[in-house]
């Protein structure tokens, strides 16, 4: 005997099997590209799904600030570096650091040789390209290690830089803020070659901090209904990565899917998680405490004007990846 189900029967299927999945939303730090790669592929290859997980990725932009949407409650997590989430955090901010799926910093300040520009020591009474909405922490904890004031004078004088590498195409500054897997190559898809360039990478220079990691509410952390879910993102997250770090061309083609600009391009994106593989080599998804601390250090080590005035407390857990990673 065959069972007729009415529309009634079937909105209450389809409400039911909805429900069985969990909804995630992840804010990104940026547009969609290949920096996110793991997450789309975790979504695009099912293991958000194989976890009961519902996931809805946010791409990120110029006017997106993900603590603010995290904050208000637009998104369960959100990708962010952890100098602008520590900065939150002491005022006032209650995130906490659940995953870090970035192992290496990609920051760099990339200069024009004919500037002048050849060591650190040169950067003083040069005009500098800074992003700044969260991203200028380490740049300014670098300066005020070198000693350098960043109201001009004798120290360096900051361009509010776009997210374009015009100034330095432009001759407005001699160095500009660059990722080592995007502006980086965009100023030598514009014509200057690598010999042209000096490239200072905050890790080479020793003031490199945490990129790219994954932050949720303190308050929804202590249900453990919503750490389980957590818990299921991050396992499928980090398993999303690890397939983009062993299949870059399919991952980039992944993230070409996903965006709905139509800006990005087959070859920029290919190259860019070539070099995003880079950064993500090396981690499991937890946290080096190591590597905390040595941002923490970093971050309070600014002299008169440290990004942080105290070294944070609670502003990680490892109970996420101590159950994703079991």
């Amino acid at each position: 005997m065959k069972t007729i189900l009415t529309g009634a029967a079937l909105a209450v299927l389809a409400a039911t099997g909805a429900s069985a999945q969990d909804a995630v939303t992840l804010q990104l730090k940026w547009v969609t590209q290949a920096q996110f790669a793991g997450y789309y592929v975790a979504k695009d290859k099912g293991f958000y799904t194989e976890e009961g997980l519902d996931v809805t990725i946010k791409p990120g932009g110029p006017d997106v600030a993900p603590v603010q949407v995290l904050l208000g409650g637009g998104a369960d997590v959100m990708v962010d570096w952890l100098p602008s989430a520590l900065a939150a955090r002491e005022q006032g901010a209650a995130i906490v650091n659940i995953a870090q799926p970035f192992k290496s910093s990609g920051m760099q300040l990339t200069c024009l040789k004919e500037s002048g520009v050849a060591t650190p020591a040169d950067f003083a009474g040069k005009t500098l390209g800074v992003w700044f909405g969260g991203n200028e922490y380490p740049f300014l904890n670098w300066m005020s290690k070198l000693g350098l004031s960043t109201d001009g004078g004798d120290g360096v004088t900051v361009l509010k830089q776009g997210f374009n590498v015009d100034p330095l195409l432009q001759k407005q500054a001699a160095c500009i803020s660059t990722m080592t897997y995007n502006e980086y190559w965009q100023v030598i898809d514009a014509g200057i070659t690598p010999e042209q360039l000096v490239n200072f990478n905050y890790t080479t220079e020793g003031v490199a901090t945490l990129e790219d990691g994954l932050y949720a509410m303190e308050d929804k952390l202590a249900d453990p209904a919503f750490e389980e879910k957590m818990v299921k993102f991050v396992r499928a997250s980090m398993k999303g990565w690890k397939y983009a770090e062993e299949n870059p061309d399919e991952a980039a083609m992944i993230v070409l899917e996903n965006d709905d600009t139509g800006a990005q391009t087959e070859a920029h994106q290919k190259r860019m998680m070539g070099e995003i593989a880079k950064l993500t080599a090396g981690s499991n998804g937890a946290l080096d405490v190591a590597d905390f601390d040595a941002t923490v250090a970093a971050l309070m080590g600014g002299g008169s004007d440290p990004v942080i005035s105290k070294v944070p407390e609670g502003a990680w857990t490892s109970a996420v990846t101590d159950k994703a990673l079991n």
